[in-house]
């Protein structure tokens, strides 16, 4: 299979259900694969990790888009990320990140340990209810919601409003797509409305009722002198940690569930040792990686892999490949969770590393082995359906069995 031909099949809509041949075939031809004039896939490990920290290698931002598609402004989902750190180069991308970094600390997600152990126990000791005829399915029941209860509790936004937000984030997430039909686009273009909205009257809220969580510290940004973020930037913003808070630690729970349920021998072994979920985090990131690629733009011509790449030159690259290169990783398609020297391209590198990436890690290290071990018998209950996206791997749907003895046993509850 030629490097075109691989890309057609990463590309094909069929394939959303696994990238891994057309992978597997790229890594045959090299860390940098041409597909056509000023147009790259980067599937090498080293490749994408050297692009993600060359500050030569510039995001899609507002200038490229104007210059690809006119109208991109008239999509209010579009704009809003184009207004958000994602979407910037310096010096926009510099002060926001350091703006934003100053309010993500790492006192704040340290602080939310107790917060997601709670809500890990309450989430889990309510499945027993939610089973219909012995199965539940835990996309509805747990990966969503434990993400979208932390990261709201982080932001600010109170409890009784978190039940909109699945349906807002899973409309607004086909921006970060390689396809999206017309329907995508206006089911988009409404949730980013909807959203920027309720934003507005949250921050309107906390700036009468000051409190200690994300919205109040970017409105207060927003609103200092100096160094400051722009109304439009802090929509932006906002959307991107509360979207980017819940949609990849989603995927990052079901992927790491369904693969402990296929391997039960390791499942086995951390329901017993809860100390390893580090190392099964770090695995299950690297061979299920919930965002598959991301891209950059050369600013100026640069040597890539070995394959001289001009100014000006778009790369695609596949963090999902790059974390699958045999040239880094022995038995990249193996889940090994002992594996040495793990250190997944996951959540990028560089300037425009995840913010939220240590919290996603302690969600997922503290739900995984809470589940195992309340429920000794979980098994899946046929195979999980995957979500309809190509660069946000997940599933739709995770129907499990508790096993018999979990219908039955009063679920424990935290002291105090």
């Amino acid at each position: 299979m030629d490097a075109a031909k691989a890309v057609s099949l990463l590309l094909d809509p069929r394939a959303n259900h696994d990238p891994v041949p057309a992978y597997e075939a790229l890594h045959r031809h090299g860390p940098v694969a041409q597909v056509a004039s000023g147009y790259y896939f980067v599937s090498g490990y080293e490749a994408v990790d050297a692009v993600l920290r060359d500050p030569g290698m510039e995001a899609y931002d507002a200038r490229r888009l104007d210059s690809q598609w006119s109208d991109w402004r008239d999509n209010r989902a579009v704009a809003l990320f184009a207004d958000s750190m994602l979407r910037t180069n310096p010096p926009q991308h510099t002060r926001m990140r350091r703006l934003a970094a100053g309010v993500f600390t790492a006192r704040r997600v340290g602080a939310l340990r107790e917060v997601v152990a709670a809500q890990v126990d309450e989430a889990i000791g309510e499945l027993p209810e939610k089973a219909e005829g012995g199965v539940v399915d835990l996309v509805t029941h747990l990966t969503y919601p434990l993400p979208i209860g932390v990261i709201t509790a982080l932001l600010g936004v109170p409890a009784a409003d978190r039940g909109r937000f699945r349906r807002l984030a899973e409309a607004l997430t086909a921006v970060l797509e390689v396809r999206w039909t017309a329907e995508d686009r206006r089911l988009a273009h409404d949730a980013a409305l909807e959203l920027e909205d309720y934003f507005t009257h949250l921050v309107a809220r906390r700036r009468a009722e000051p409190e200690d969580d994300l919205v109040t510290a970017l409105a207060a940004a927003h609103d200092a002198g100096g160094e400051q973020l722009t109304g439009a930037e802090l929509m932006g913003n906002l959307t991107l940690l509360l979207v980017a808070g819940f949609e990849t630690t989603t995927n990052l729970l079901g992927n790491g569930i369904v693969l402990l349920l296929d391997h039960p021998a390791y499942g086995e072994r951390l329901r017993e040792d809860p100390e390893l979920a580090t190392a099964y985090v770090e695995e299950v990131l690297r061979i299920e990686s919930p965002v598959q690629l991301t891209e950059r733009y050369t600013s100026r011509p640069a040597v890539i892999g070995g394959t001289e790449v001009p100014a000006d030159a778009e790369l695609v690259l596949l963090l999902g490949a790059a974390n699958r290169d045999p040239a880094r990783f022995e038995a990249p398609g193996v889940f090994d969770p002992d594996r040495p020297a793990n250190a997944p391209l996951s959540f990028g590198a560089g300037a425009h590393y995840c913010l939220g990436a240590p919290l996603a890690r302690l969600e997922a290290q503290i739900a995984l082995p809470a589940l195992l071990r309340r429920f000794p018998e979980l098994a899946l209950a046929g195979r999980p359906t995957r979500r309809p996206r190509m660069n946000l791997r997940g599933w739709a749907s995770l129907p499990v069995t508790l096993g018999a003895s979990a219908l039955t046993v009063p679920a424990p509850r935290r002291a105090g």
